[in-house]
């Protein structure tokens, strides 16, 4: 796998039985998350079933997406009935940095994105897909790049193990003593 393209459905803040077609993840708005029908490795070609979520950019892309946004529009923007939440943005860059680990995926523009910066950033024609160009917390629609790295960045914090504490940091400092 050579990628990871970041969706929201487009539905409620569950997974439907079309998501599930669509997506080999899907993050419900409480956070839960929900596999697909095929599992990543399904779009190593298209030549078989595999999981259509970007036009013209599926094989090799393993499709994240976000339950939600029913409804909005991005000018005049209105998150619609099912807007993101924050507990569902947190949890798909959970999964996102579990991805990027398990398939050896560097976490940069080109590797990890939002559908809505698939055309500008890798040059694949979409049809004005403006997922994911809204965060909770935002007023407005943003530009795709500053969504995404907004995205990526969070996706590059939970790849970082956290900093051992009390007891395991003084082993850890012990042990890298005796290494010296």
């Amino acid at each position: 796998m050579k990628r990871v393209i970041i969706h929201w459905t487009a539905g409620t803040n569950h997974a439907s039985k079309t998501d599930k077609m669509h997506y080999h993840y899907i993050v419900e708005g409480d956070g839960s998350v929900v596999s697909g029908d095929l599992p990543p490795e399904a779009n190593e070609s298209t030549k078989t079933a595999y999981a259509a979520h970007t036009r013209g950019l599926n094989t090799g892309s393993i499709g994240v997406s976000m339950a939600g946004m029913w409804g909005a529009k991005e000018r005049p923007f209105n998150a619609g009935r099912w807007p993101l939440t924050n507990k569902q943005v947190k949890a798909m860059c959970k999964l996102a940095a579990q991805l990027c680990a398990k398939y050896d995926i560097p976490v940069t523009r080109e590797t990890v994105l939002t559908h809505a910066e698939v055309q500008g950033n890798l040059g694949v024609v979409q049809k004005g897909k403006w997922d994911v160009m809204w965060l909770p917390g935002m007023d407005q629609a943003g530009h795709p790049n500053a969504v995404g790295d907004l995205l990526r960045d969070q996706i590059r914090d939970a790849m970082t193990p956290p900093a051992p504490s009390g007891i395991i940091a003084a082993l850890v400092a012990f042990i890298k003593g005796l290494l010296k």
